[in-house]
């Protein structure tokens, strides 16, 4: 078992160190899953509107030393995922200067889907983020059915969320504390 650990730490190692070497396209981002490093495209207008209008209703109500970080890589070094997620909160004092942000460090993830990242944003995110574990998940589904919709999971224990509410697209959505806040998504563009 020791030596299996060690090679998936060595492993783990090689995929940090190319992740972090790659000059990825003026946009994209690399994410690593399943041992393989993954270019994501850039996303389109709406979806940076979206992350746009999250974003500054966090940053109006977070104390000083909390940031919202737009390209911030968050790794689950166990699962061997490095996702960088839309928006991203979590302490700006001790920050790592090389190393992604160890993702159980984060409050909060915010993935906003596009059409090539929804299944993913839904299903692999949602458990990586579970097991991490990430307090709170903000999925912003533009692609849902039968229409967009805005879901926060919270209590994760045992690679699980615990609590999850969904709304659609133009009903607030309760941030608890360390946010406090009614996230408003009447202003979310639909696709």
């Amino acid at each position: 078992m020791a030596v299996m650990a060690v090679e998936s730490d060595q492993q783990w190692s090689y995929l940090l160190d190319t992740w972090r070497e790659l000059d990825a396209p003026e946009g994209w981002r690399t994410e690593i899953e399943g041992g393989r490093i993954q270019l994501v495209p850039p996303p389109n207008m709406d979806h940076n509107v979206i992350a746009v209008l999250i974003s500054r209703a966090l940053t109006r109500h977070l104390p000083d030393d909390l940031g919202v970080f737009q390209t911030a890589g968050v790794q689950i070094a166990r699962l061997e995922k490095l996702y960088i997620p839309d928006l991203l909160v979590a302490s700006m004092v001790d920050l790592p200067k090389e190393e992604p942000l160890d993702a159980a460090e984060a409050l909060l993830a915010v993935e906003i889907t596009s059409r090539s990242t929804a299944r993913q944003d839904r299903t692999k995110k949602l458990w990586g983020y579970a097991h991490a574990p990430v307090p709170l998940y903000l999925l912003v589904d533009r692609f849902d059915q039968p229409g967009p919709t805005v879901t926060l999971y919270s209590e994760p224990s045992d690679g699980a969320y615990g609590q999850s509410v969904r709304v659609p697209f133009g009903k607030p959505v309760e941030l608890p504390e360390p946010f406090g806040i009614t996230l408003d998504t009447t202003g979310f563009p639909l696709p």
